[in-house]
């Protein structure tokens, strides 16, 4: 009888957000494949849990996924879980979740925090619609093309930055989509050093930049066009 593969939605910074469900799946999965198996260790050995760990990133993924398929036939139970919060959205697991269907092997979600839910409802911006985007590219003319494409969108926009390109990014963001669109940025979501910025996209883009440096996790909301 195949086992069942089992998607486990970890903390993105306060481990009081995990579930009950998603501890007692890490605690009892035969193979816990993860992002990063020292992250992953680290969050597994403060909750008492040793499981065998399998690394699971974008350069090994295809390559990982016949061993874990065969582990799967054969009746064990795979947890996958990403550095943070939910998997397969912006982070590794999809193929393998696609794989995994079309081999019927049964597939279960368990949910549980994600960054992305978390800075839209605390925003201030409508939440309904709304897109999730990713991460904008690296290059500024990417970026700007990036940024020009969503910007016409009359919905809520997410996207996930890096806090050495925040500013950069922001400053893209505010001349292509209007300095006085209303934005929030999330930094360190759930974490003690937790901030949200809200207003207009220039005015949060001078606030970073007087700073002499921004730390943490970030994700972007980009509300609708000004009237």
């Amino acid at each position: 009888m195949a086992g069942k593969l089992q998607i486990v939605s970890t903390p993105i910074g306060n481990l009081g957000d995990l579930s009950a469900r998603a501890r007692e799946a890490l605690a009892s999965a035969d193979l816990v494949a993860c992002e990063d198996t020292r992250r992953t260790g680290l969050l597994l050995s403060r909750l008492g849990i040793k499981r065998p760990l399998l690394s699971l990133h974008e350069h090994n993924e295809r390559q990982r996924i016949p061993g874990i398929l065969e582990r799967l036939e054969a009746g064990e139970t795979v947890a996958l879980v990403s550095d943070a919060g939910t998997p397969v959205v912006a982070d590794p697991g999809f193929v393998l979740v696609r794989e995994a269907t079309e081999q019927g092997i049964r597939v279960e979600a368990i949910p549980g925090p994600s960054a992305i839910l978390t800075a839209l409802v605390a925003s201030g911006l409508p939440p309904l619609p709304f897109s999730f985007a990713g991460f904008p590219p690296h290059k500024g003319g990417k970026r700007r093309t990036f940024y020009e494409r969503w910007s016409e969108e009359d919905h809520t926009v997410i996207f996930f930055e890096s806090p050495h390109r925040i500013v950069k990014s922001l400053r893209d963001l505010a001349e292509v989509a209007g300095p006085e669109r209303p934005c929030a940025v999330g930094r360190e979501l759930t974490k003690q050093y937790e901030e949200i910025l809200r207003g207009p996209a220039q005015d949060i883009l001078e606030t970073l930049e007087a700073r002499d440096s921004v730390k943490g996790e970030l994700v972007i909301v980009l509300g609708r066009p000004v009237d």
